[in-house]
């Protein structure tokens, strides 16, 4: 009995909830559209009939919630309210794809199948989540409201966390904060991304999270009547000025006062903007912007502003479609107050996400709304880009995309005025990629407001700039240094690999033939013997050194005489690990700028490895390895920022690492050149140098006088038969007649 009366209650409160999101819709919803809503209310009711979330609730307050969410918080029309509805039934039902086509048409059956590809994936391994990240933001080029739907659906399992294990909760808060806030930020909606990075928070530091939240509480009447008497003579002001205006007051996130406090080192009491109040002015599109800096003019004729905290997003509205007028003034009591300045319109867009509300929305079209869909349509070319490029991991797909996700913006010009944007830190080169991926790849300079600049000059907003370009040019190794965006880093990327495949094809077929000239066959096991001996990753590896000669005649001829003798059976029992797998290195140890070792697991063996640049680690940090998919060993600080991710997410591919002293270090060999001047001699000595024999150069001297030329070349060796094979190189360049080394430590 007791239970029919609990089902009774549940009918009776799934009702209320479905009348409270017809209610929730942003404009009245015809009777058709009430039509299918209903029909999809009706079959989830029937999918989910049988099942109960983790809390004990009936499913079904699951879909109706997220459908709330997609309407309310987003506005979003009833084809997205049906698909909330309905998008966990076909993966938890016996419903098909096909029925959903039947019953609601090739749209929502559709958008259903985006949502149902990317569902439920998040509970399997690393790679996986990667991989199906990047199929979700595939969706987007197919239609916005699957991610947008998802985005609510996440923003529900996370205001319902509490009901999930400890380590549950954990993972899924540190997904969110890395995945799903900063997606929602990207697509301009604000209040979500807000929530999500507090509730993130609340679950991955608990304290932290409990701790500002009461301060908040407990300052939250004084902070009411400072707001009151900071804005008593605004109001006064603007109603002479007859302005209709809103004005709120609001404290700032919980997550944004942590970040804070965590980037500048300062306490909860430091932060000096905690007070923050909205300006939202009613106000005709043609005269919104006027207003917004006639407040401005109010404000400041009460109140001192921050001159560096100006921030004007109405004359140039951020990518995502955000316009606002922000300022930071000094108000009464010494304390600094935040205030933002916009119309009703940009309230919204603000708030809701013009992705949602002018695509989508089923009122009639302005141009306001067409340029907006442009701009959305501009964004996702970008990141349709980014996914058609098959050779990117998934995992170097997040890690690049989240890059762009987090970053501010530049804005600047092309040689024929148009208007460009580009995260913070973009370079010249950046630029060049940006305009298409064939002048960058073909990028030879730039010229910035007509001035010559190196390729790795960072860009500021409202530069002008021009690319200088040419045919025989291609994309080198040290682009990687000064490249931020993802397009550039994928282009140079791929451009790099396909020429390290042809050197490496061209270097199987000089080995096959070197090998039969002395006498050895050439078959899988001598391969293995050949990266076992040269200490290369792999058996590509071992092609690529004979193609560019790093593995030369000499070379070879060693490995012939110490193939059956005692150097080459030491080598590779010392080199060999105990599953009999080679190390990815037997050259010498890789060491930081100090010249102390990096050791790695139990045995403290030595392998490659790269230092990351997310926390930039030197001799002495605590850290640790990573072993990632394309770039072998990544070494972190203990305390990265990327360090909890990691070790939750990828313990099996984390590595004990530690610091050991050496006085041995890397050397500084000085060449002394003469000869005969000539065009192009100096481009070829560095192609030479940096792209056949792989030797970085540290500083070139070269003068000419009447047609003979002498210099220094200083260059970073670390073996001393290397650098003797770089000599000879030199020696037979055209014009070359004299060089000398001397060594420096």
């Amino acid at each position: 009995m007791h239970e029919a009366i609990d089902l009774e209650l549940e009918k009776k409160e799934i009702r209320n909830r479905y009348r409270s999101l017809l209610r929730s819709a942003k404009y009245p919803l015809t009777k058709e559209e009430k039509k299918v809503i209903r029909k999809a209310f009706n079959l989830a009711i029937d999918a989910h009939k049988d099942q109960r979330r983790k809390s004990g609730e009936p499913y079904i307050y699951h879909p109706i919630a997220v459908a709330q969410i997609v309407a309310k918080d987003i506005g979003l029309g009833p084809i997205s309210i049906a698909c909330a509805l309905l998008h966990d039934v076909v993966e938890d039902s016996d419903y098909t794809l096909e029925d959903i086509e039947r019953l609601f048409g090739e749209k929502v059956a559709r958008i259903i199948d985006g949502l149902t590809k990317i569902s439920g994936v998040f509970d399997q391994n690393v790679s996986m989540q990667a991989e199906n990240f990047r199929k979700m933001l595939l969706t987007l080029s197919d239609d916005v409201r699957v991610i947008l739907i998802k985005l609510s659906d996440r923003l529900h399992n996370m205001q319902t966390l509490e009901s999930m294990a400890p380590h549950k909760r954990r993972k899924i808060a540190s997904e969110t904060l890395y995945i799903y806030a900063p997606l929602a930020h990207r697509l301009g909606l604000y209040s979500i991304k807000t929530e999500l990075e507090d509730l993130g928070l609340k679950y991955t530091e608990p304290e932290v999270y409990e701790d500002i939240e009461q301060k908040l509480n407990d300052s939250k009447q004084e902070r009411v009547r400072y707001i009151q008497q900071f804005s008593g003579p605004i109001r006064k002001a603007l109603n002479k000025e007859l302005l209709y205006y809103t004005i709120k007051g609001r404290p700032k996130s919980i997550y944004s006062i942590r970040k804070k406090t965590l980037k500048q080192g300062i306490s909860f009491d430091e932060v000096y903007d905690k007070f923050a109040i909205r300006i939202i002015i009613n106000s005709s599109p043609d005269q919104e912007k006027s207003d917004c800096w006639k407040v401005y003019s109010i404000i400041t004729d009460y109140y001192k502003p921050n001159p560096d905290r100006l921030r004007d997003w109405i004359s140039t509205p951020r990518a995502n479609g955000y316009e606002s007028l922000h300022t930071t003034v000094m108000g009464p009591k010494g304390h600094w107050v935040e205030v933002q300045i916009r119309s009703e319109r940009m309230d919204e867009v603000a708030e809701v996400g013009y992705a949602a509300h002018w695509r989508y929305k089923d009122t009639g079209a302005s141009s306001n709304a067409r340029q907006r869909e442009s701009q959305l349509e501009g964004w996702i070319s970008k990141i349709r880009d980014l996914l058609e490029n098959p050779e990117a991991s998934a995992i170097d797909f997040i890690d690049d995309f989240k890059l762009n996700l987090f970053a501010d913006e530049v804005f600047v010009f092309t040689p024929n005025g148009d208007l460009r944007t580009l995260p913070k830190g973009a370079t010249a080169l950046d630029f060049a990629f940006d305009i298409h991926s064939e002048v960058g790849a073909r990028c030879l300079g730039a010229k910035v407001n007509a001035k010559l600049v190196p390729l790795s000059y960072q860009l500021k907003s409202g530069d002008q700039v021009e690319i200088l370009t040419s045919g025989k040019q291609k994309p080198k190794e040290d682009w990687m240094n000064f490249v931020v965006t993802a397009k550039a880093k994928t282009r140079i990327k791929n451009a790099l690999k396909e020429e390290k495949k042809w050197i490496a094809e061209d270097g199987k077929e000089i080995l096959i033939r070197k090998l039969k000239h002395l006498k050895i066959q050439f078959n899988e096991k001598v391969l293995n013997e050949l990266h076992r001996y040269f200490g290369v990753q792999n058996s590509q590896e071992v092609f690529y050194q004979v193609g560019t000669g790093i593995i030369d005649n000499k070379r070879l001829k060693a490995f012939a005489t110490d193939r059956n003798g005692g150097i080459y059976n030491y080598l590779k029992s010392r080199f060999t690990r105990r599953s009999g797998s080679s190390l990815r290195s037997v050259q010498e140890p890789q060491k930081d700028r100090k010249g102390d070792i990096l050791v790695f697991g139990d045995d403290e063996e030595q392998l490659e490895y790269k230092l990351s640049k997310c926390c930039d680690p030197i001799s002495g940090d605590d850290v640790f390895g990573f072993l990632t998919i394309n770039e072998g060993i990544k070494v972190h600080r203990l305390d990265c920022p990327n360090a909890i991710r990691l070790q939750s997410n990828y313990a099996y591919r984390i590595l004990k690492a530690r610091w050991v002293s050496s006085d041995r270090r890397d050397f500084l060999a000085i060449l002394t050149i003469k000869g005969i001047d000539r065009a192009g001699l100096v481009n070829e000595l560095t192609k030479i140098i940096s792209n056949t024999m792989k030797v970085n150069i540290r500083s070139l001297n070269i003068s000419g006088v009447d047609g003979v030329f002498d210099g220094n070349i200083t260059v970073v060796i670390h073996d001393t038969h290397h650098l003797e094979q770089l000599i000879e190189r030199i020696k037979r360049i055209d014009g070359v007649t004299d060089i000398k080394r001397s060594l420096k430590k």
